[in-house]
């Protein structure tokens, strides 16, 4: 797992490769490869839901 860095904001892209949806954001974490553009849609947004949490901790 990425270290994340808390102090700028998370940017997340989804991109596609062939038949499979990526999802990355600019602190350097990337999801699985997904064959549904929503799941990796969904994993961004899960991501960015945790990295929310860490600052505010």
């Amino acid at each position: 797992m990425h270290s994340q860095d808390v102090s700028s904001p998370h940017r997340t892209t989804t991109t596609e490769r062939g038949a499979f949806a990526l999802a990355r954001c600019s602190c350097g974490w990337a999801g699985p490869a997904r064959r549904s553009r929503e799941r990796a849609r969904t994993d961004a947004a899960e991501h960015l839901s945790s990295a929310d949490e860490g600052v505010r901790q």
